[in-house]
Order: structure tokens, then sequence, then C-alpha cells
């Protein structure tokens, strides 16, 4: 059983994440219950609306602080973790409560949990029975969305398929994608050292194929951390340069190129001229990966998605002047959100004339079995 401090630890994650929306994949720990720990803090903000709504029901006012967070992570193991007993979740989470300085907190933590123990049944059934939105814990707004483009059968499919933990691939120089074994860590694996694969889905495969970059063509990736497309495409012998305006994601992004041993040119504003084919892997909504993204989905909103569809129109305005005629303009994201796909490229060709869509592909998770992703290959007049 883990120790109750990796209990506190992922409340804690949970609390920043409340309170600042800060990256919890940021926050984890290193160490022996850095799995357990993420999985814990992922399956309580995955189901923060069903726990809310339960906690609701169990206290008169609502927690705050260390309190809420503690009774999520909780609540997450009795109602979301079968193989976390009953009463390791109970006393587990107490003990973590123990630490705080405030000593009412574990009776409360004590007497909330017990209870939900024995009301367990009623609140499984009471979410069960829920609207989708509120049982697979998404925005209504965004279940909506789904509903209307791919049926309430697929809308429920596509909201349970990323409620399950995301599995991990590693891309190889040869193109090949490989599962890792649940509980394996990466900088265990064979070659690691060597920088002879990274971890990225085999959704990516979308972008790098219609770029498909050739050996000594010069390529700009212009949004490039942290830097997985980048590899791909330096792996195949393309010139490429890195292009990230971010300075924390640019060093991650070199660190990444570093571990790999490529001498690829990272900076922070595109290079003056034009080049063979430009790479535009927008910032976006991110719903092609809530998977692996779980507090995406509360960042989720109509009008951030406009304030998204206006930064990619604009990035992609001023990438299309660095392709040289007759180049190529690789355009992707990591959404299934339309506004941010096809109808982005399509509002793009009526601005560019002289560009025109040789093709498109799409990845929708619970139909492709990866991560959602969108791509399209533009192809500038000669």
């Amino acid at each position: 059983m883990s120790a109750p401090n990796s209990r506190r630890t992922a409340a804690f994650i949970v609390a920043r994440w409340l309170a600042t929306k800060d990256f919890p994949s940021a926050m984890l720990p290193e160490g022996r219950d850095r799995a357990f720990v993420q999985d814990l803090a992922y399956t309580t903000i995955r189901r923060l609306r069903p726990l809310r709504k339960t906690l609701g029901a169990l206290m008169r006012q609502w927690p705050k602080g260390e309190l809420e967070a503690l009774l999520y992570v909780g609540a997450a193991q009795v109602l979301y973790m079968p193989d976390v007993p009953d009463f390791a979740a109970v006393s587990a989470t107490v003990d973590a409560a123990k630490m705080c300085e405030n000593r009412s907190v574990a009776k409360v933590v004590n007497g909330v949990l017990r209870n939900l123990v024995r009301r367990r049944e009623e609140f499984e059934k009471a979410i069960a029975e829920s609207p989708l939105e509120e049982r697979e814990s998404f925005p209504t707004a965004l279940v909506r969305r789904w509903e209307a483009r791919f049926g309430a059968e697929g809308a429920a499919r596509l909201c349970a398929w990323h409620n399950e933990p995301a599995e991990t691939f590693l891309a190889r120089k040869d193109g090949s994608f490989t599962k890792l074994e649940r509980g394996c860590r990466v900088e265990d694996v064979d070659g690691y050292a060597e920088g002879e694969f990274i971890v990225q889905d085999p959704g990516t495969r979308l972008a790098i194929e219609l770029l498909d970059p050739k050996s000594g063509e010069r390529v700009l990736d212009a949004c490039a951390a942290p830097g997985g497309k980048t590899v791909q495409i330096a792996w195949r012998g393309a010139d490429v340069t890195a292009c990230e305006v971010n300075p924390k994601r640019r060093r991650r992004l070199e660190q990444n190129l570093a571990r790999l041993k490529l001498a690829v040119a990272v900076v922070a504003e595109p290079p003056p001229g034009t080049f063979r084919k430009v790479l535009v892997d927008a910032p976006c909504s991110n719903t092609g990966v809530l998977r692996r993204r779980p507090d995406a989905r509360w960042n989720w909103s109509e009008e951030k998605l406009a304030a998204l569809v206006s930064l990619q129109s604009e990035i992609l305005d001023v990438c299309a002047s660095r392709v040289e005629p007759g180049g190529v303009l690789v355009y992707s994201t990591c959404s299934n959100e339309p506004e941010e796909n096809m109808s982005q490229v399509e509002a793009f060709l009526e601005r560019h004339p002289d560009f025109s869509l040789a093709e498109s592909r799409e990845s929708v998770p619970h139909e492709s079995g990866t991560d959602g992703a969108f791509a399209a290959r533009l192809e500038r007049n000669g």
C-alpha cells in the first residue's frame, strides 16, 4: 500500500491546481510513489464533477483548501480506484490529513469518507443515472458539441476514452511506435541514454507523414516545443530549425534535443528567408488529448476556443510568408474541434489563394484508438 504521504502529495497537487490552474504534470514527484500519485491526482481531476456532487451531498458546508483536496482524493479512491481497498483509501487519507496543522481536518475526512463507503451503492447509482456530461465529468457545452457531431453513442464513447489512463508510446528512428508496459519507467528502457526513442503517441504521425521531410530539405518547425515532431523531422535527415517563443518551453526543447544528441538550431523567432517546408503545430484546445491532459477539459470554453482560433490564424498568416514557391505548409493540432481544424484551413485558403489543400487527415480517439489529431498539407504555387 502506498504511504499516507503519497495521498498528501496528491492532495497538494489537486489543491494547487484548483487554486492556480498550474499543470498537474509539472507538480508530480520523483521516486517510487510517482505512478500512484499521478494516477490518484489525475483520476481526481478527471472525475471532478461527480466527485463534487457526491461530496456536496455529504457535507452541509463546502470545504476549502487542504480539506477540500483531501476529500476529493479520498472519494476518488473509493469511487474510481477499485484496486485500492476501502479501508486503505480511508485510513491512509485520514493519516495524510493528520499532517495538517488543523487537527479537525482528519476527523472530518474520516467521517465523510466512512459515510461515503456506507452509502457507496446509493451514490454510484446516482452517478450512473446522471446525464452524460455529469456522469463522465466534462463541461456541458463540450459534450453538446460532441453529441451534435458524433451522435449520443459516439460522444459517450469519446468521453469514456478520455477518462481512461493514457498509454505511453515510444517513437523510434525507423518510424515505428511501441507501447510501454504500465509501471515501466521510460528512463529504464534500453536505448534511453543513447537517444534511440522519444515519448510520442502514434497520432503525431499524421503531421509528419503529410510534411514528408526529406534528407537535406530546409524545414521550419514553427511551434516546436516540447520537440517530438522536431525530432521526427531531424531523424529523417532534414535541416530543421526549431522555433519556440516561450523561454521555459524552449529550454525544455533544448534539453530534449540534447538527450537525443541532435544538432538542431533552436530559435525564439523564425530566421529570415524561406523554407521548403514549414510545420505549424499550433497551440490549440487539446480536446484530442484530454486523456493525457485531464486538466485541459476544465480550461475549455467557447470564449477560449474563439481566442485560440484567432491566434492560430495569426500564426498561419506569418508562417505562410516563410514557405518558398512550390513549398509545403503543414498545419496540425491535437484538437478535434472543426473551428480549429478544417474550418481554419478553409479560412486560410480564402486569405491565401496562392496555396491549395493537397490532403487532410484527422484522428478521432474513439475511432482511431490513438490521440486525437488533425493535419492538413497546404502547397504553395510554384
